[in-house]
């Protein structure tokens, strides 16, 4: 015996054959008393793959769960997905989801293909490269645009934000939600929203919605934000 449950057992013989240094890790939505399910996410702990399931990409599936209302029937972007447990969850809650990492990272858009499977979810996978702008990208018109720990290399911020910005045009009245931890780039941040005319309309820390359970694995000041197109002054 190892420890391990059924379940957690038949997961593993589903997802294999998989990459040395290969988890499937399973997050649980919801409660007994209401509408509950669990999403499995297949993580590689080898370095030079990255695909863990970070604080901020937990903290950005509750915030979806939380307010499944406004999925349910919504057009759903993840950006910069890696294991893409928010995009996942928009996907159970009856969103049309889109899931989307750097177009060279061929074994990370993989693996979204080998999630989605496993979780019995039909999202489109595709590559999407921050700051450049190719033929399938013009098709994209989210409600909703996801991203967990996007705000993390200062370099790539404001090819981000051009990115985001551009899809936020695209479909009027969008949102962009994003959780990031709150480090020295946040000067940086405020003068990129300023410069594509983005402004914040909530700012939530983490701690202030996510359940006790949850809150206890999570470190660092982790803080949400729901960014939207500034109205044209007239």
């Amino acid at each position: 015996m190892d420890g391990r449950s059924d379940d957690e057992e038949e997961e593993e013989e589903d997802a294999r054959p998989m990459p040395r240094m290969t988890k499937i890790s399973r997050h649980t939505f919801g409660s007994p008393s209401e509408c509950c399910f669990s999403i499995s996410v297949i993580e590689n702990m080898e370095e030079e793959y990255g695909m863990f399931v970070w604080p901020c990409s937990v903290v950005l599936a509750e915030y979806v769960w939380q307010h499944r209302s406004r999925f349910s029937g919504a057009s759903v972007l993840e950006v910069g997905a890696g294991t893409c447990l928010p995009g996942l969850v928009a996907a159970k809650l009856g969103s049309e989801v889109t899931l989307t990492d750097n177009s060279t990272r061929l074994e990370v858009l993989e693996n979204m293909r080998r999630v989605c499977d496993i979780n019995q979810l039909n999202c489109k996978v595709m590559g999407l490269t921050w700051g450049e702008w190719d033929e399938p990208m013009f098709s994209l018109k989210p409600n909703i645009i996801l991203g967990a720990d996007v705000l993390y290399d200062t370099k790539d911020f404001g090819d981000l934000f051009a990115t985001v910005t551009f899809l936020l045009e695209r479909s009027p009245g969008s949102i962009f939600i994003t959780t990031y931890h709150n480090r020295s780039g946040h000067h940086l941040i405020e003068y990129l929203m300023v410069k594509w005319r983005l402004k914040c309309t909530k700012l939530l820390d983490a701690f202030s919605f996510m359940p006790s359970c949850k809150a206890t694995s999570l470190s660092g000041n982790i803080q949400l934000a729901e960014i939207m197109l500034e109205e044209p002054s007239h």
